[in-house]
Protein backbone atom coordinates (compact mmCIF):
# COMPACT_ATOMS: atom_id res chain seq x y z
CA UNK A 1 0.00 0.00 0.00
CA UNK A 2 1.61 3.39 -0.95
CA UNK A 3 1.45 5.88 1.62
CA UNK A 4 -0.74 9.15 1.22
CA UNK A 5 0.57 12.39 1.03
CA UNK A 6 0.63 14.50 4.17
CA UNK A 7 -2.14 17.48 3.22
CA UNK A 8 -2.60 20.07 6.07
CA UNK A 9 -6.16 20.02 7.48
CA UNK A 10 -7.12 23.65 6.23
CA UNK A 11 -6.75 22.16 2.60
CA UNK A 12 -7.82 18.88 2.90
CA UNK A 13 -11.38 20.50 3.40
CA UNK A 14 -11.29 22.53 0.11
CA UNK A 15 -9.91 19.16 -1.78
CA UNK A 16 -12.55 17.21 -0.16
CA UNK A 17 -15.35 19.39 -2.21
CA UNK A 18 -13.98 18.22 -4.74
CA UNK A 19 -13.86 14.55 -4.62
CA UNK A 20 -16.95 13.50 -6.75
CA UNK A 21 -14.98 14.70 -9.79
CA UNK A 22 -12.97 11.38 -9.24
CA UNK A 23 -13.97 7.82 -9.85
CA UNK A 24 -11.44 5.94 -7.53
CA UNK A 25 -9.87 6.75 -4.09
CA UNK A 26 -6.49 6.31 -5.48
CA UNK A 27 -7.12 9.18 -7.91
CA UNK A 28 -8.35 11.67 -5.65
CA UNK A 29 -5.04 10.61 -3.78
CA UNK A 30 -2.94 11.20 -6.62
CA UNK A 31 -5.03 14.50 -7.61
CA UNK A 32 -4.38 15.71 -3.92
CA UNK A 33 -0.69 14.87 -3.70
CA UNK A 34 -0.09 16.85 -7.51
CA UNK A 35 -1.91 19.71 -5.84
CA UNK A 36 -0.03 19.64 -3.19
CA UNK A 37 3.17 19.48 -5.60
CA UNK A 38 2.98 22.18 -7.53
CA UNK A 39 1.90 24.43 -5.28
CA UNK A 40 5.06 23.54 -2.61
CA UNK A 41 7.15 23.18 -5.92
CA UNK A 42 9.58 26.15 -6.16
CA UNK A 43 11.24 24.58 -9.42
CA UNK A 44 9.91 23.92 -12.82
CA UNK A 45 6.22 22.52 -12.51
CA UNK A 46 6.44 19.52 -14.93
CA UNK A 47 4.50 16.33 -14.04
CA UNK A 48 7.89 15.02 -12.44
CA UNK A 49 8.47 18.09 -10.55
CA UNK A 50 4.97 18.05 -9.23
CA UNK A 51 6.21 14.83 -7.61
CA UNK A 52 8.83 16.09 -6.53
CA UNK A 53 7.62 18.91 -4.74
CA UNK A 54 4.93 16.69 -3.01
CA UNK A 55 7.70 14.34 -1.17
CA UNK A 56 6.81 11.56 -2.72
CA UNK A 57 9.17 10.83 -5.78
CA UNK A 58 11.00 8.31 -3.59
CA UNK A 59 7.93 6.29 -3.45
CA UNK A 60 5.73 6.95 -5.89
CA UNK A 61 6.56 5.67 -9.56
CA UNK A 62 6.69 8.74 -11.56
CA UNK A 63 4.29 6.93 -13.91
CA UNK A 64 1.71 7.35 -11.67
CA UNK A 65 1.78 11.00 -11.98
CA UNK A 66 1.74 10.56 -15.94
CA UNK A 67 -1.21 8.15 -15.91
CA UNK A 68 -3.15 10.77 -13.77
CA UNK A 69 -3.70 13.01 -16.68
CA UNK A 70 -3.07 11.03 -19.77
CA UNK A 71 -4.90 7.89 -18.85
CA UNK A 72 -7.18 8.70 -15.29
CA UNK A 73 -11.29 8.51 -15.55
CA UNK A 74 -11.86 12.65 -14.70
CA UNK A 75 -13.29 15.76 -16.42
CA UNK A 76 -11.26 18.70 -16.40
CA UNK A 77 -14.43 20.53 -16.90
CA UNK A 78 -15.86 19.09 -14.38
CA UNK A 79 -13.38 19.69 -11.89
CA UNK A 80 -13.29 23.28 -13.09
CA UNK A 81 -16.89 23.39 -12.44
CA UNK A 82 -17.27 22.27 -8.99
CA UNK A 83 -14.25 25.13 -7.97
CA UNK A 84 -16.56 27.23 -9.26
CA UNK A 85 -19.70 26.47 -6.52
CA UNK A 86 -17.00 26.53 -3.79
CA UNK A 87 -15.90 30.36 -4.98
CA UNK A 88 -18.97 31.47 -5.12
CA UNK A 89 -20.07 29.61 -1.79
CA UNK A 90 -17.37 30.89 0.00
CA UNK A 91 -16.31 34.19 -1.53
CA UNK A 92 -19.35 35.97 -2.52
CA UNK A 93 -22.31 36.75 -0.64
CA UNK A 94 -25.63 34.27 -0.70
CA UNK A 95 -27.46 35.32 -3.41
CA UNK A 96 -25.26 38.04 -5.12
CA UNK A 97 -24.66 38.50 -8.98
CA UNK A 98 -21.24 36.51 -10.15
CA UNK A 99 -19.15 38.47 -12.56
CA UNK A 100 -17.39 36.43 -14.62
CA UNK A 101 -14.83 37.80 -17.29
CA UNK A 102 -13.28 35.94 -20.68
CA UNK A 103 -10.00 36.28 -22.39
CA UNK A 104 -7.73 33.54 -24.30
CA UNK A 105 -4.11 33.27 -23.80
CA UNK A 106 -0.93 31.28 -25.85
CA UNK A 107 1.27 28.98 -23.83
CA UNK A 108 4.67 28.32 -26.26
CA UNK A 109 5.62 24.54 -26.91
CA UNK A 110 7.89 23.07 -29.33
CA UNK A 111 7.67 20.03 -31.21
CA UNK A 112 5.42 18.89 -33.81
CA UNK A 113 3.94 15.69 -31.94
CA UNK A 114 2.87 17.85 -29.27
CA UNK A 115 -1.75 18.03 -29.40
CA UNK A 116 -3.29 20.64 -31.00
CA UNK A 117 -0.20 23.00 -30.71
CA UNK A 118 -0.19 25.76 -33.64
CA UNK A 119 0.69 29.34 -34.92
CA UNK A 120 -1.67 31.68 -33.18
CA UNK A 121 -0.91 35.50 -32.44
CA UNK A 122 1.02 35.88 -29.28
CA UNK A 123 0.48 39.78 -28.22
CA UNK A 124 4.00 39.33 -26.35
CA UNK A 125 5.75 38.39 -29.45
CA UNK A 126 8.73 40.37 -30.56
CA UNK A 127 8.71 41.40 -34.26
CA UNK A 128 6.03 42.61 -36.28
CA UNK A 129 4.51 39.04 -36.67
CA UNK A 130 3.30 38.84 -32.74
CA UNK A 131 2.76 35.35 -33.38
CA UNK A 132 3.70 32.04 -31.69
CA UNK A 133 3.38 27.86 -31.59
CA UNK A 134 2.02 26.41 -28.88
CA UNK A 135 -1.37 25.91 -27.72
CA UNK A 136 -4.23 28.84 -27.24
CA UNK A 137 -6.44 28.38 -24.21
CA UNK A 138 -9.61 30.31 -23.86
CA UNK A 139 -10.13 31.16 -19.91
CA UNK A 140 -12.89 31.78 -17.87
CA UNK A 141 -12.75 33.69 -14.22
CA UNK A 142 -15.16 34.55 -11.73
CA UNK A 143 -14.16 38.35 -10.34
CA UNK A 144 -14.41 37.99 -6.64
CA UNK A 145 -13.34 41.30 -3.70
CA UNK A 146 -11.29 40.21 -0.81
CA UNK A 147 -11.48 41.20 2.54
CA UNK A 148 -7.57 42.02 2.61
CA UNK A 149 -7.42 43.78 -0.82
CA UNK A 150 -8.77 46.95 -2.65
CA UNK A 151 -8.61 45.68 -5.77
CA UNK A 152 -10.34 42.65 -7.31
CA UNK A 153 -9.32 39.39 -8.33
CA UNK A 154 -10.02 37.16 -11.03
CA UNK A 155 -9.64 33.04 -9.93
CA UNK A 156 -9.92 30.88 -13.21
CA UNK A 157 -12.69 28.29 -12.88
CA UNK A 158 -12.61 26.85 -16.42
CA UNK A 159 -10.45 26.45 -19.44
CA UNK A 160 -10.70 24.85 -23.03
CA UNK A 161 -8.14 24.38 -25.64
CA UNK A 162 -8.47 25.71 -28.97
CA UNK A 163 -7.69 23.42 -31.65
CA UNK A 164 -7.48 24.46 -35.39
CA UNK A 165 -9.62 22.89 -38.08
CA UNK A 166 -12.32 22.01 -35.39
CA UNK A 167 -15.49 23.52 -34.13
CA UNK A 168 -12.97 24.34 -31.22
CA UNK A 169 -10.90 26.81 -33.19
CA UNK A 170 -13.59 29.60 -32.29
CA UNK A 171 -12.53 30.95 -29.36
CA UNK A 172 -16.02 32.41 -29.04
CA UNK A 173 -17.80 29.48 -29.32
CA UNK A 174 -15.94 27.79 -26.60
CA UNK A 175 -16.20 30.76 -24.59
CA UNK A 176 -20.40 30.39 -25.23
CA UNK A 177 -20.46 26.65 -24.49
CA UNK A 178 -18.21 27.35 -21.06
CA UNK A 179 -20.67 30.29 -20.00
CA UNK A 180 -23.57 27.95 -20.61
CA UNK A 181 -22.36 25.33 -18.49
CA UNK A 182 -21.19 27.49 -15.92
CA UNK A 183 -25.16 29.15 -15.72
CA UNK A 184 -26.05 25.63 -15.32
CA UNK A 185 -23.99 24.51 -12.05
CA UNK A 186 -24.98 27.85 -10.62
CA UNK A 187 -28.87 27.95 -11.00
CA UNK A 188 -30.63 31.13 -9.75
CA UNK A 189 -27.21 33.43 -10.00
CA UNK A 190 -27.69 36.33 -12.42
CA UNK A 191 -23.97 35.84 -14.15
CA UNK A 192 -22.63 38.88 -15.93
CA UNK A 193 -20.01 38.20 -18.56
CA UNK A 194 -17.23 40.42 -19.65
CA UNK A 195 -14.80 40.17 -22.42
CA UNK A 196 -12.86 42.25 -24.93
CA UNK A 197 -14.40 42.86 -28.95
CA UNK A 198 -12.93 40.00 -30.07
CA UNK A 199 -15.79 38.02 -28.35
CA UNK A 200 -18.82 39.19 -29.88
CA UNK A 201 -20.87 36.94 -32.93
CA UNK A 202 -23.65 34.98 -33.54
CA UNK A 203 -22.58 32.56 -30.86
CA UNK A 204 -24.21 34.79 -28.74
CA UNK A 205 -27.86 34.50 -29.74
CA UNK A 206 -30.20 32.71 -27.39
CA UNK A 207 -27.59 32.46 -24.57
CA UNK A 208 -29.65 31.54 -20.76
CA UNK A 209 -32.13 34.41 -19.76
CA UNK A 210 -29.55 34.37 -16.11
CA UNK A 211 -26.62 35.93 -18.25
CA UNK A 212 -25.84 38.84 -19.61
CA UNK A 213 -22.80 39.60 -22.05
CA UNK A 214 -20.54 42.81 -21.96
CA UNK A 215 -18.05 43.56 -24.38
CA UNK A 216 -15.66 46.65 -25.89
CA UNK A 217 -18.26 47.30 -29.35
CA UNK A 218 -16.18 47.73 -32.40
CA UNK A 219 -15.92 50.66 -34.43
CA UNK A 220 -17.26 49.22 -37.70
CA UNK A 221 -20.26 47.85 -35.78
CA UNK A 222 -23.68 48.04 -37.61
CA UNK A 223 -26.05 49.61 -34.98
CA UNK A 224 -30.38 49.65 -36.00
CA UNK A 225 -32.89 51.50 -33.90
CA UNK A 226 -34.99 48.59 -32.24
CA UNK A 227 -37.75 47.29 -34.31
CA UNK A 228 -40.95 49.76 -35.03
CA UNK A 229 -44.57 48.74 -33.25
CA UNK A 230 -46.49 46.12 -35.70
CA UNK A 231 -48.79 48.62 -38.07
CA UNK A 232 -51.35 45.76 -38.73
CA UNK A 233 -50.73 45.32 -42.46
CA UNK A 234 -50.00 42.02 -44.22
CA UNK A 235 -46.90 40.64 -44.39
CA UNK A 236 -44.02 39.66 -42.11
CA UNK A 237 -43.42 42.27 -39.00
CA UNK A 238 -40.03 44.44 -39.47
CA UNK A 239 -37.15 42.81 -37.29
CA UNK A 240 -35.33 46.17 -36.87
CA UNK A 241 -35.29 49.95 -37.23
CA UNK A 242 -33.32 52.11 -39.82
CA UNK A 243 -29.43 52.12 -39.49
CA UNK A 244 -28.50 54.33 -37.10
CA UNK A 245 -24.92 56.39 -37.84
CA UNK A 246 -21.35 55.04 -37.16
CA UNK A 247 -20.26 55.81 -33.65
CA UNK A 248 -18.16 58.59 -34.54
CA UNK A 249 -21.11 60.58 -35.76
CA UNK A 250 -23.12 59.40 -33.02
CA UNK A 251 -20.95 60.36 -30.74
CA UNK A 252 -21.57 64.42 -32.21
CA UNK A 253 -24.80 64.01 -31.74
CA UNK A 254 -25.89 62.27 -28.04
CA UNK A 255 -26.17 64.11 -25.12
CA UNK A 256 -23.54 63.71 -22.54
CA UNK A 257 -23.94 63.45 -19.04
CA UNK A 258 -21.46 63.28 -15.72
CA UNK A 259 -21.06 59.59 -14.10
CA UNK A 260 -18.62 58.68 -11.41
CA UNK A 261 -16.78 55.58 -11.56
CA UNK A 262 -14.71 53.19 -9.52
CA UNK A 263 -11.90 51.80 -11.87
CA UNK A 264 -8.24 50.65 -11.35
CA UNK A 265 -8.37 51.80 -7.73
CA UNK A 266 -9.66 55.00 -8.90
CA UNK A 267 -12.81 57.32 -8.44
CA UNK A 268 -12.97 59.29 -11.42
CA UNK A 269 -15.96 61.56 -13.19
CA UNK A 270 -16.15 60.87 -16.85
CA UNK A 271 -19.26 61.88 -18.93
CA UNK A 272 -21.10 59.39 -20.76
CA UNK A 273 -24.21 58.64 -23.56
CA UNK A 274 -26.32 55.57 -23.98
CA UNK A 275 -28.60 54.75 -27.19
CA UNK A 276 -31.14 51.59 -26.68
CA UNK A 277 -29.88 49.72 -29.65
CA UNK A 278 -29.95 46.69 -31.58
CA UNK A 279 -26.79 44.93 -33.16
CA UNK A 280 -28.52 42.83 -35.39
CA UNK A 281 -25.38 40.74 -36.85
CA UNK A 282 -24.53 39.77 -33.55
CA UNK A 283 -27.66 39.69 -31.26
CA UNK A 284 -30.34 39.44 -33.89
CA UNK A 285 -33.61 40.99 -32.17
CA UNK A 286 -32.28 41.00 -28.13
CA UNK A 287 -31.87 44.56 -27.09
CA UNK A 288 -28.84 45.99 -26.07
CA UNK A 289 -27.53 49.14 -24.89
CA UNK A 290 -24.41 50.71 -26.03
CA UNK A 291 -22.78 53.14 -23.55
CA UNK A 292 -20.18 55.72 -24.93
CA UNK A 293 -17.54 57.33 -22.58
CA UNK A 294 -15.55 60.83 -22.83
CA UNK A 295 -12.59 60.97 -20.47
CA UNK A 296 -13.28 64.65 -21.42
CA UNK A 297 -16.35 66.96 -21.42
CA UNK A 298 -14.61 69.27 -24.31
CA UNK A 299 -14.41 66.75 -26.68
CA UNK A 300 -16.40 66.31 -29.63
CA UNK A 301 -15.90 62.33 -30.11
CA UNK A 302 -15.61 59.12 -28.03
CA UNK A 303 -12.80 57.43 -26.11
CA UNK A 304 -14.40 53.93 -25.21
CA UNK A 305 -17.46 52.35 -26.43
CA UNK A 306 -18.98 49.58 -25.20
CA UNK A 307 -22.15 47.28 -25.68
CA UNK A 308 -24.48 45.57 -22.81
CA UNK A 309 -26.99 42.83 -22.98
CA UNK A 310 -27.62 44.17 -19.64
CA UNK A 311 -30.54 46.74 -19.98
CA UNK A 312 -31.06 47.27 -16.07
CA UNK A 313 -27.18 48.60 -15.31
CA UNK A 314 -26.23 52.22 -15.52
CA UNK A 315 -23.42 53.41 -17.76
CA UNK A 316 -21.39 53.87 -14.71
CA UNK A 317 -21.61 50.31 -13.77
CA UNK A 318 -21.29 49.04 -17.10
CA UNK A 319 -17.98 50.90 -17.45
CA UNK A 320 -16.80 49.58 -13.87
CA UNK A 321 -17.61 46.19 -15.23
CA UNK A 322 -15.64 46.44 -18.16
CA UNK A 323 -12.85 47.64 -16.17
CA UNK A 324 -12.67 44.46 -13.97
CA UNK A 325 -11.86 42.82 -17.18
CA UNK A 326 -7.93 43.93 -16.79
CA UNK A 327 -7.86 41.00 -13.72
CA UNK A 328 -7.95 38.06 -15.61
CA UNK A 329 -4.68 39.69 -17.60
CA UNK A 330 -2.97 39.94 -13.99
CA UNK A 331 -4.62 35.68 -12.93
CA UNK A 332 -3.02 34.93 -16.29
CA UNK A 333 0.47 36.42 -15.84
CA UNK A 334 0.16 35.15 -12.00
CA UNK A 335 -0.78 31.01 -13.69
CA UNK A 336 2.67 31.56 -15.75
CA UNK A 337 5.04 33.39 -13.35
CA UNK A 338 4.10 32.32 -10.10
CA UNK A 339 1.70 29.30 -10.24
CA UNK A 340 3.95 27.37 -13.66
CA UNK A 341 0.94 26.99 -15.55
CA UNK A 342 1.95 25.61 -18.72
CA UNK A 343 5.49 24.40 -17.82
CA UNK A 344 4.73 20.87 -17.98
CA UNK A 345 5.56 18.76 -21.30
CA UNK A 346 2.87 16.56 -21.98
CA UNK A 347 2.26 16.10 -25.89
CA UNK A 348 -0.78 13.36 -25.97
CA UNK A 349 -4.57 14.66 -26.31
CA UNK A 350 -5.81 13.67 -22.67
CA UNK A 351 -2.53 15.29 -20.90
CA UNK A 352 -2.73 18.46 -23.07
CA UNK A 353 -5.72 19.09 -22.14
CA UNK A 354 -5.88 18.71 -18.19
CA UNK A 355 -2.54 19.85 -17.46
CA UNK A 356 -2.82 23.54 -17.95
CA UNK A 357 -7.00 23.71 -16.13
CA UNK A 358 -4.83 21.96 -13.51
CA UNK A 359 -3.13 24.38 -12.90
CA UNK A 360 -5.34 27.06 -12.76
CA UNK A 361 -7.26 25.34 -10.14
CA UNK A 362 -4.38 24.93 -8.24
CA UNK A 363 -4.09 28.58 -8.61
CA UNK A 364 -7.74 29.07 -7.55
CA UNK A 365 -7.29 26.39 -4.82
CA UNK A 366 -4.65 28.88 -3.38
CA UNK A 367 -6.61 31.90 -2.94
CA UNK A 368 -9.73 30.42 -1.78
CA UNK A 369 -7.58 29.00 1.16
CA UNK A 370 -5.63 31.86 1.85
CA UNK A 371 -9.34 33.77 2.11
CA UNK A 372 -10.81 31.34 4.44
CA UNK A 373 -7.83 30.06 6.35
CA UNK A 374 -4.50 31.67 5.61
CA UNK A 375 -4.72 35.26 6.39
CA UNK A 376 -3.56 36.80 9.33
CA UNK A 377 -3.66 40.55 10.12
CA UNK A 378 0.33 40.40 10.56
CA UNK A 379 1.24 39.01 7.00
CA UNK A 380 2.21 42.51 5.45
CA UNK A 381 4.01 43.50 8.60
CA UNK A 382 5.93 40.31 8.62
CA UNK A 383 7.31 40.55 5.11
CA UNK A 384 8.07 44.15 5.75
CA UNK A 385 10.01 43.15 8.06
CA UNK A 386 11.83 40.62 6.19
CA UNK A 387 12.22 43.24 2.76
CA UNK A 388 12.28 46.49 4.87
CA UNK A 389 12.43 48.40 0.96
CA UNK A 390 8.80 47.47 0.24
CA UNK A 391 8.22 50.62 2.33
CA UNK A 392 4.51 50.81 0.75
CA UNK A 393 3.39 47.97 1.02
CA UNK A 394 0.22 47.61 2.49
CA UNK A 395 -2.07 44.54 0.81
CA UNK A 396 -0.58 40.95 0.33
CA UNK A 397 0.05 40.02 -3.36
CA UNK A 398 -0.59 36.67 -4.58
CA UNK A 399 2.99 35.71 -4.08
CA UNK A 400 2.59 36.15 -0.67
CA UNK A 401 -0.59 33.70 -0.66
CA UNK A 402 1.55 30.90 -2.26
CA UNK A 403 4.58 31.51 -0.19
CA UNK A 404 2.19 31.46 2.73
CA UNK A 405 0.73 28.28 1.64
CA UNK A 406 3.89 26.55 0.25
CA UNK A 407 5.30 26.56 3.98
CA UNK A 408 2.45 25.11 5.32
CA UNK A 409 2.72 22.73 2.80
CA UNK A 410 5.86 21.74 3.91
CA UNK A 411 5.73 21.73 7.46
CA UNK A 412 2.61 19.37 7.24
CA UNK A 413 5.24 17.32 5.94
CA UNK A 414 7.15 16.93 9.14
CA UNK A 415 4.31 16.81 11.45
CA UNK A 416 4.03 13.50 13.53
CA UNK A 417 1.45 11.41 12.42
CA UNK A 418 0.62 10.59 16.19
CA UNK A 419 1.11 12.85 19.02
CA UNK A 420 2.20 10.43 21.54
CA UNK A 421 5.22 9.51 18.89
CA UNK A 422 8.56 11.16 20.04
CA UNK A 423 10.24 13.36 17.46
CA UNK A 424 13.15 13.29 15.60
CA UNK A 425 15.05 15.45 18.42
CA UNK A 426 13.78 13.38 21.08
CA UNK A 427 15.15 10.20 19.29
CA UNK A 428 18.65 11.63 18.95
CA UNK A 429 18.54 13.09 22.45
CA UNK A 430 17.62 9.72 23.80
CA UNK A 431 20.57 7.73 21.49
CA UNK A 432 22.90 10.22 22.72
CA UNK A 433 22.25 9.47 26.18
CA UNK A 434 22.72 5.86 25.36
CA UNK A 435 25.99 5.66 23.99
CA UNK A 436 27.25 8.24 26.84
CA UNK A 437 25.53 7.23 29.87
CA UNK A 438 27.96 8.97 31.77
CA UNK A 439 27.39 12.46 30.28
Amino acid sequence: MLPEPSVPPSLAGLLAHLRPCFRTAATFTTFCALVCGMLAQTGRRTVCGMLVGSGLSQLWSHHRAHRFFSRATWSAEKLGLLLAGIVVRLLLPAGAEVNVVIDDTLLKRSGRRVWAASWFHDGSAKGPKATGFGNNWVLVGIVVSLPMLTRPVCLPVLSRLVRKGTVSSSRLWLARQMVTALAQALPGRRIHVVADAAYAGKELRGMPEQVTWTTRLRKDAALYDVAPPRTGRPGAPRKKGKRLPKLAALARTATFTPATVLRYGKTDTVHVATVRCLWYSVFGSQHVTVVLLREDAADTGYDLALITTDLQATAAQVIERYATRWCIEVAIEDAKQLVGVGQARNRVAAAVERTVPFGLVCQTLAVCWYATAGHHPDDVTEHRTRAPWYRTKTQPSIADMLGKLRRVLIAARFRCARLDQPTSTEIQAIRLAWENPAA
